[in-house]
């Protein structure tokens, strides 16, 4: 009963974010917020740019394109060159070269992948320097893009869709820094560990035995983590270690910061293109995916596992609390796994590997449904809105009606540009699987065989494309092979999506509206979010049920349970 309640006081705070925050940013990127314009002006001189001018799309992919590329230089050569750097109390030695290109990459993206243990491979500087500098960066580029999304379908006649420098700037110094200050300082009251100083040693006189613990610059890492939808950790253990994340309360916090932002991006959406319905439509959507796979892992784990039963071990009521934090218990734990996983967050505080078939099946199959309900910081409803390009059109051909969209015909080109940015992600998945599976390399990385060694193959490989980055764990992905195919699914994933993405807001941008008559199909209404929702679930389920069956469904049914 406490627990349902919690969940209420929550639902009321994130519907609150959805209307305030959502108009505050509305403020921010039409630059009515100037409150940091002593800030701004400086930033923009160095970088050469005038806060009036536009871009073009292909200037503004460009200029995307071109940051990430310099942030990935930049940070490949901190994690090479960290044995010679300051801040560096541990004295560790250079990354790796396929690691540092991996988790490079992974970061600049807004993936954050780990393929190594964060507390035994980095030091403060590049845990500073490069990862928590991305957690910040990569997330403003994913709100970037979206509000060039949102203007391609606010802007009638346009030849350009804003200023990427300005949207970044204004991303991350009107928005993720000032929440992620304040979460900071919650994090710390809770008892997040926040220093520069070493690891520690104790001793326990009782039992004579010591223990070393790693410390670091880790609650204001955390925070960032969460609000960016970045999700690596400080430690491998992620949010299941206690100096991350120390309390009930910071861990219902984490899922909030991962929900508030891409939440809130669907007031945006509807506030700018003069219809919030609209965007109410976009969210119920999200919601009703988000609830029915929060639904089915938290089922799934209030069961007793096979091993469980084949021992004749009674059901407590606890449910399946292997791989779980006893702080949390199984609904926390399973509420923070598919917020994580619905998005692109990845951060994890329990072990995904240790669900059971059905309980873990959700946490893939809310990435393989293209990480929409409510997806990752600006990715979410760039994402959502590729498939309402794709729902609208479906609705014209029910209709024998050429389809719009806010006003905004939709022909072949958009259609062919939204079928881009939702299939190279289930394509590159499917391949990058295939070859693992096939390859004596791919082979050795799980540590199970059979399906679950499978699952363990496909999850990390649709983790990487999704740019999400949590683990299943028991695949041993630190090799050159799983490093490198990964560091693809990785690009492929962020920029695969991102081009055309940027492509369609620069055309509808151009469009002229045309006035709504009676065979108009309404985006605004009931019809079109379930529409809207099945459209996302048979995409789903046409790309990946065939590899799901290989995994998690025929080991659900091993072990003679259908659910």
């Amino acid at each position: 009963m406490a627990f349902a309640w919690t969940i209420v006081a929550f639902v009321v705070v994130l519907a609150l974010c959805w209307r305030f925050l959502g108009q505050y940013m509305v403020y921010v990127y039409e630059g009515r917020a100037r409150w940091l314009a002593w800030i701004e002006r400086p930033i923009y001189r160095s970088l050469r740019v005038s806060p009036e001018s536009e871009q073009t799309w292909q200037r503004y992919a460009a200029s995307t394109i071109g940051f990430t590329a310099f942030a990935l230089l930049i940070t490949y050569g901190i994690f090479r060159l960290q044995g010679s750097l300051p801040f560096n109390p541990q004295h560790f030695g250079a990354v790796r070269s396929d690691t540092a290109w991996n988790t490079s990459v992974s970061f600049v993206t807004n993936t954050n992948w780990q393929s190594y243990s964060g507390e035994s491979t980095m030091s403060y500087l590049s845990q500073m320097g490069s990862l928590a500098v991305q957690n910040f960066l990569s997330a403003a580029v994913g709100m970037a893009v979206a509000v060039a999304m949102v203007r391609g379908f606010a802007r009638k006649g346009s030849t350009t869709i804003g200023n990427f420098w300005v949207d970044l700037v204004r991303s991350t110094i009107y928005i993720l820094l000032p929440i992620s200050f304040v979460a900071a300082i919650v994090f710390m009251g809770q008892g997040a560990v926040e220093t520069l100083s070493g690891a520690v040693s104790i001793h326990n006189e009782m039992n004579g035995i010591s223990q070393v613990l790693g410390r670091g610059p880790m609650a204001s890492q955390e925070v960032i983590k969460q609000l960016g939808t970045n999700g690596g950790g400080f430690f491998n253990a992620n949010g299941a270690n206690p100096l991350e994340n120390p309390s009930g309360l910071t861990n219902l916090l984490s899922v909030l910061l991962i929900l508030c932002i891409p939440v809130a991006f669907t007031y945006v959406f509807g506030k700018m293109v003069f219809n919030v319905r609209q965007g109410v439509a976009i969210l119920a959507v999200m919601t009703v995916i988000f609830a029915g796979w929060l639904t089915m892992s938290t089922v799934a784990e209030h069961q007793s596992t096979p091993a469980m039963s084949q021992v004749s071990i009674s059901d407590t009521g606890a449910g399946n609390m292997e791989g779980k934090e006893t702080r949390f218990g199984v609904p926390s734990s399973a509420l923070y796994n598919v917020t994580s996983t619905q998005t692109s967050t990845g951060s994890v505080d329990s072990a995904a590997d240790s669900y059971t078939p059905i309980g873990g099946f959700a946490m893939p199959t809310g990435m393989m449904l293209g990480e929409v309900s409510p997806g990752g910081v600006g990715t979410g409803l760039y994402g959502i809105l590729l498939f309402s390009v794709l729902t609208v059109f479906i609705g014209g051909l029910m209709v024998g009606r050429t389809p719009e969209f806010l006003g905004k015909k939709i022909q072949g080109r958009e259609v062919k540009l939204a079928t881009l940015g939702v299939l190279v992600m289930p394509i590159t998945v499917l391949v990058l699987t295939s070859v693992a599976a096939a390859v004596g390399a791919g082979r050795a990385g799980p540590l199970n065989g059979g399906p679950h060694g499978f699952s363990e193959i496909l999850y990390a490989y649709t983790s990487q494309t999704n740019n999400n980055g949590s683990g299943f764990g028991g695949l041993s992905a630190n090799t050159p092979f799983y490093n490198i195919t990964g560091t693809i699914g990785l690009l492929l994933g962020r920029f695969g999506m991102i081009i055309p993405v940027l492509a369609l807001a620069g055309g509808l941008a151009a469009k002229k509206p045309v006035a709504a008559g009676l065979g108009t199909f309404r985006t605004d209404k009931p019809m079109f979010a379930v529409l809207l929702t099945f459209v996302i679930l048979i995409v789903g389920a046409l790309t990946f049920f065939p590899s799901l069956a290989l995994g998690p469904l025929v080991e659900q049914v091993s072990h003679g349970h259908f659910f």
